[in-house]
């Protein structure tokens, strides 16, 4: 007897092809990659793996993709390492992937290794921001000795800006032709629809002005970001803190979580942070657009980043941005386009900007009004995810591994 036709379909129908992405800690998979995963889980099955933890819960009901929990570390832990790479080269040798890509430094290290064990064809590598640039001596040559490691067991290296691969050619990391920048970098881009301004967001973002107690004239300098001293963070309250003593109608916003173990303020900086009554303080926010609206300038003074999200999204908020010349920060902001690019490290350049879109409301009209429309030109979520499903096609098709199902997807 006959199968029925639809049975039939259903034996005939080809498999999607197995697609693992791996960041060491769970919120990386939650917010810097956030819908990305969804958008995948239409051509692959996608499996999300990290450490464990609720976002890691989170992700699997978001995004409606299988997650798996291996245990790492942000730190150098030689003993969890080896204990963590065993278990994903356990992991890739049972699912047996086409493609792995994994990004952060510690997943990519363990990852490209035991996808490069256990022979996964296609091994993939996001670069965004090496810590080891803050670094000096012995740290900085065993950080520069991981990454090399990281990137020698992949196949395609992926910085997500123009300055993080020329920095990575100029100190000989790999091979140029391995690495390649997706668009205009980033590696999620920015849902254009998400960050808009609503008359929502505006009533949300009034409110917490009340609630933070911020008068109707203040000027309100933001930031949103871990509070550590690698984001600039000791260098931007000590401009702000002469900034006021000039201007008493302004306040400063942080946003974010401190992190005393691995990179933390000075007892200068937390003793300002914690007693000026106009440095405003919250900690990591599931939605930062109210927060971002209840400011005026985005200050984001880091000295160190791969392609950053929140100028991204602030300026989709209309905020012009205060960066630092780093790498994705000058690609992301246009020196008096949409924000002010200043030398990093330096508190008399940060607070000379500070100033001045402060006092010339010429300048910051121009520059709010340019904000968005920069952003979505070169920085479209959509965009960026198709460019990233034609690479994985075209890595798969270069080792023979496309599927029927794939092909429509072009």
């Amino acid at each position: 007897m006959s199968a029925a036709p639809t049975d039939q379909h259903m034996l005939n129908r080809p498999t999607k092809s197995k697609l693992i992405r791996i960041t060491t800690v769970p919120v990386s998979l939650k917010v810097l990659l956030r819908r990305q995963l969804k958008f995948m889980a239409d051509h692959f099955e996608v499996i999300a793996v990290s450490s464990p933890g609720t976002e890691l819960d989170d992700v699997q009901q978001a995004e409606g993709v299988r997650t798996v929990a291996v245990p790492m570390t942000r730190a150098i832990t030689p003993w969890q390492d080896i204990r963590a790479l065993w278990g994903i080269y356990r992991l890739f040798r049972k699912e047996r992937p086409a493609i792995v890509h994994t990004h952060t430094p510690k997943a990519g290290l363990l990852g490209m290794i035991a996808a490069k064990m256990a022979g996964v064809p296609v091994r993939l590598h996001t670069v965004a921001g090496l810590p080891l640039m803050e670094k000096k001596g012995f740290t900085r040559r065993l950080l520069e000795f991981i990454e090399k490691v990281t990137y020698n067991c992949a196949t395609k290296v992926y910085p997500n800006s123009e300055r993080l691969a020329q920095f990575l050619i100029d100190h000989r990391f790999c091979k140029t032709t391995k690495l390649q920048v997706l668009g205009n970098g980033s590696s999620n881009g920015i849902d254009t629809t998400h960050f808009k301004v609503t008359a929502a967001l505006e009533a949300e973002a009034r409110q917490l002005r009340r609630e933070k107690g911020i008068a109707p004239g203040d000027f309100v300098f933001v930031f949103i970001g871990r509070l550590v001293k690698d984001k600039g963070l000791e260098e931007l309250v000590a401009a702000f803190t002469a900034l006021h003593t000039k201007y008493k109608g302004v306040r400063l916003l942080l946003v974010g979580p401190y992190e005393e173990a691995l990179d933390p303020l000075s007892a200068h900086t937390m003793h300002s942070i914690q007693n000026d009554p106009a440095i405003l303080q919250a900690d990591f926010q599931h939605d930062i657009r109210p927060w971002l609206m209840a400011g005026q300038v985005l200050v984001f003074p880091s000295y160190r980043e791969g392609f950053p999200n929140v100028p991204l999204q602030a300026g989709c908020l209309n905020l012009p941005s205060i960066v630092t010349d780093i790498n994705g920060c000058n690609e992301i902001i246009q020196h008096n386009l949409n924000g002010l690019v200043i030398p990093p490290k330096e508190v008399a350049a940060l607070q000379a900007a500070m100033e001045q879109l402060l006092t010339d409301q010429a300048l910051y009209a121009h520059m709010k009004q340019q904000a968005r429309d920069r952003i979505i030109q070169r920085y479209d979520q959509q965009q960026l995810w198709q460019l990233l499903l034609n690479e994985y096609q075209e890595q798969l098709s270069k080792h023979e591994l496309v599927r029927p199902i794939l092909q429509t997807a072009h």
